[in-house]
């Protein structure tokens, strides 16, 4: 039966009848001339002179946050995996207050997606995407041999030159844009100064972050990426070494002619071994735990403690310096990665231990970001857009003791390409008079959105040289659209497509099919316990012929498969998946796949350094 026709308010929540349209300084034809203009496809640029009406952005970015640590998306307390899953079994249940207020709050006041989903289960990748509306595949952000993300800031790899992001187009504008936090997403190519990677090559006007990632390494953890590895690598060479000399030197004893160089050379490479052994902690914290302003270093090593304060005041400057916009800030939280650095204040005030503590003061910068916003009258010009890179991660523990997020009811976390709990997101948007308030949407939708989105609304248009794989989301947004223009979307674990959704729009049903899974460890687990990611190929991966099938609209746990027993469409359904996923590869081009070996290993003679490496040191106080 056909909808009955509806009047502009009606088709427009948020309009006539929201208290947020009602209470705001934009006069109501100014709301309405946005809205009507947006959904009939004009372009802002079309009557930006006239009605001066686009929106300064502001994109807030979590890393590895767990969606169940939202009470807005269902937490009562800030809970990690095994302490849940312990209460559970012993029948217990929690009824604590949540404890994000500022992004719950945010919440209520715009629009909230339900099944908001990453193009990558770790960080590198998914932020490629994110900036690009692109799969990472495409631009060649993947790997093929379990480098999953950059290793080292002195690796050639990064995002391609060529390659468009939304603060690129929204530059071109007039929009002033800045970065400030984590960019992980490559620094040079062939130079420690060229900066082909650099935030202010890809469309930013300001930097002020890290260019590489928080790691435990940067604060000599115990939970390690990378150090505990190289020196039990260096200790066992440093055995062999030592075994050389003693060999070597009781063949000279046994045979006194000829030279002692070749003993003397085993014992100084030895000694060199040793010393790089002892030392490689702080090497690590050199090269990789720095900040910069622009293209200048501002801290080598990075004062973690120091970090939050100087973000809220640099985020503080950039709106003051541009306020009269239009403007797209970029705050990428250093939270709440590992190792979960958090100033005194917020230390012991959780009752969910270092991660809780962490959790929230990131909610509490939310708060100060949102109140800036406010101090300078900006909160109905400006859309707020809030999410996290990927799912939380649940290998990151030690012992009794959990560093990553919980993600709810989902299944799975950071690393996993596709179960649930890796890839669904929060995605909170708000916009007062514009966007109705306390919206939720149910329809399939991704990070990759926001790029088509942020073109369309800053006036500029989607490039049409390449295929962008995000949709425009502010139909969906303003109620104007029934379902998301999504309805298939892939879930690649590196380059290996391992799910995908089908959403089946005539019959309300979003189907998922898993063409390869992790195995867990130990076994009956929900993740890969004592590694620090679930692989994506070899053996601790299983492939499956059939595929499993789940329908997320009943199960989004993932818990029931199904089979052509017990679902008579079963093999409608996985057919019509896998003629999707042939028709996305033949759209795919090869791409030199930047975060492989030669691209993704430590190179010297590109690393960033204050003096000559090791001997990189700046000055407390040069970041400000």
């Amino acid at each position: 039966m056909p909808r009955p026709a509806q009047s502009l308010e009606d088709q427009l929540p948020g309009t006539r009848h929201s208290p947020e349209f009602l209470s705001t300084p934009c006069p109501n034809w100014r709301c309405l001339a946005l809205a009507l203009g947006l959904l009939l496809g004009v372009g802002p640029s079309t009557c930006r002179d006239a009605s001066g009406w686009r929106p300064n952005i502001l994109l807030l970015m979590a890393d590895d946050l767990g969606i169940g640590d939202l009470g807005c998306y269902g937490n009562r307390t800030l809970s990690f995996a095994l302490k849940k899953a312990r209460l559970l079994r012993q029948g217990c249940h929690l009824l604590l207050s949540p404890r994000t207020p500022n992004i719950d709050r945010l919440a209520d006041h715009g629009v909230r997606l339900m099944q908001h989903i990453a193009a990558a289960s770790v960080c590198t990748p998914s932020r490629a995407a994110f900036l690009t509306g692109r799969y990472p595949i495409r631009s060649g952000m993947v790997s093929s041999n379990a480098l999953r993300v950059l290793q080292w800031t002195a690796a050639s790899g990064g995002l391609p030159a060529d390659e468009i992001t939304f603060a690129k187009i929204l530059r071109d504008q007039g929009y002033a844009t800045g970065l400030i936090g984590k960019w992980h997403l490559g620094l040079n190519c062939a130079s420690p100064s060229d900066h082909c990677h650099h935030p202010q090559a890809h469309g930013f006007d300001s930097f002020l972050g890290m260019p590489f990632t928080m790691m435990g390494d940067c604060a000599q953890a115990e939970l390690s990426e990378k150090r505990v590895a190289l020196e039990r690598a260096l200790g066992l060479w440093v055995q062999v070494s030592a075994v050389a000399v003693l060999t070597l030197a009781a063949r000279k004893l046994a045979r006194p002619a000829g030279s002692w160089v070749p003993v003397l050379g085993a014992a100084l490479a030895a000694a060199a071994l040793l010393a790089a052994a002892r030392s490689v902690g702080r090497l690590i914290v050199l090269a990789d735990c720095f900040l910069m302003r622009n293209h200048s270093i501002a801290q080598q090593p990075m004062d973690l403690e120091a970090a939050s304060p100087l973000f809220l005041q640099e985020a503080a400057s950039f709106l003051h310096r541009n306020k009269q916009g239009p403007f797209l800030l970029f705050v990428s939280f250093l939270h709440v990665h590992v190792p979960l650095v958090t100033t005194k204040d917020f230390l012991g005030r959780s009752r969910h231990g270092l991660y809780g503590d962490n959790v929230e003061e990131m909610d509490w910068m939310v708060g100060q970001i949102l109140d800036m916003v406010d101090k300078e009258g900006l909160a109905e010009r400006t859309l707020v857009y809030f999410t996290s890179d990927h799912g939380g991660s649940l290998e990151s523990q030690l012992g009794s003791h959990q560093y990553g997020g919980w993600n709810g009811i989902y299944r799975g976390g950071k690393g996993m390409g596709g179960w649930e709990g890796g890839i669904r997101v929060p995605g909170i948007l708000r916009w007062p008079g514009v966007l109705p308030a306390g919206r939720v949407i149910q329809e399939p939708t991704s990070l990759m959105d926001v790029f088509p989105t942020l073109v369309r609304l800053g006036g500029g248009q989607v490039p049409q040289d390449r295929v962008i794989d995000g949709r425009d989301l502010w139909p969906l947004l303003l109620g104007a659209a029934p379902h998301s223009e999504h309805e298939f979307l892939l879930h690649y674990c590196e380059r290996f497509l391992h799910a995908a959704r089908w959403h089946q729009r005539d019959r309300a049903t979003v189907w998922k099919v898993h063409f390869a899974t992790p195995i867990f460890q130990p076994e009956g687990a929900g993740a890969c316990y004592g590694r620090g990611v679930c692989p994506c190929f070899g053996e601790q991966v299983r492939q499956h012929d059939p595929p499993l099938l789940f329908d997320l609209s009943r199960d989004p746990s993932e818990t029931r498969v199904l089979t052509p027993e017990t679902e008579p469409r079963f093999h409608e359904v996985v057919g019509r998946v896998q003629q999707a996923v042939q028709e996305h590869q033949r759209t795919l081009s090869p791409a030199p796949q930047q975060l492989d070996t030669l691209q993704n290993l430590w190179r010297p003679w590109l690393q960033p350094c204050c003096g000559p490496f090791p001997l990189c040191w700046c000055p407390e106080g040069s970041a400000q």
